[in-house]
Order: C-alpha cells, then structure tokens, then sequence
C-alpha cells in the first residue's frame, strides 16, 4: 500500500509542473518532473522487459509540453540506454532467449526501427496520435484477456 501512496505522489508532482514557469522554483520543479519521468519510465521498462516507451511518449507530450513528433522521436533516444540497462541485468539473471532465435529478431527490429523513423519523418501528428493510442489499448486489452 505504502508503493501506491508513493507512486501516486510522484506522478502529483509530475503532472502538477508548469512548462512555461521561468522561476528558479518552476525550473527546479520541471527538473524534478523531468526525473521523474525517466524514473518511472525506467522502472516500467525495467520491471516488464519493455513498455517504457508506451509511458514515456504520453508523459514527455502531456507533462513536459513536446510536439507529438518530438516526444516519439525522444523516447526512443531515452528508451535506448534503458533497454541496453535493463540487458544487462537480464542476461547476468540468465533471462535471455537462446541466441539462435535472439540475433534474428534483433535484426528485424532494428529494422523496424529505421522503418519506423522515416514514416515517422512525414507523417502527420494527428496520424501518429490516433496510431499510438489505438496501439496502446489493444495492448492493454490484450494483456487484461490473455
């Protein structure tokens, strides 16, 4: 109970930060919301193997005032030092797949990934969105009836 009241005060803070506040306090608070962000972007990350990102891209637009472009195109910037992070601890705990089905998948996501960024490039915002939202709750519906 003690991690629900913890967590529910982080994102207070979070979502109580006023971009535009030029004050020592609003910058000290938006520098606050800032690391938060990542901490709790890392710690979904962390905890489910992926899925930072999914936080990440609603909380760089919603708290921190990026362009829906700018907040896709950062979390992949920020996810990457995470999931080299997150590896690391995985294959120490030997959490990884075996190699042989390993190496394939990574070479079609990096494929994916470099896809990704140029349809990205020139789509419109209002397509990304409605994309990114749609994808966001099949996921969690998925997951609910697995």
């Amino acid at each position: 109970m003690q991690k629900v009241k913890f967590f529910r005060l982080i994102l207070r803070i979070i979502y109580n930060v006023k971009i535009n506040d030029k004050s020592i306090g609003g910058k000290i608070k938006k520098t606050l919301a800032e690391i938060l962000t990542g901490l709790a972007v890392g710690a979904i990350n962390g905890l489910f193997g992926g899925g930072g990102g999914m936080l990440c891209v609603p909380l760089l637009e919603n708290v921190l005032g990026e362009s829906v472009k700018i907040s896709h195109a950062s979390t992949v910037m920020i996810i990457l030092p995470v999931c080299i992070a997150g590896a690391f601890v995985y294959v120490a705990s030997g959490g990884v797949a075996a190699a042989s089905s390993l190496f394939p998948v990574a070479a079609g996501a990096v494929a994916g990934g470099v896809i990704g960024s140029l349809i990205l490039k020139n789509a419109k915002s209002k397509a990304i969105a409605v994309i990114f939202a749609l994808i966001t709750v099949a996921a969690g519906v998925r997951s609910v009836w697995r």
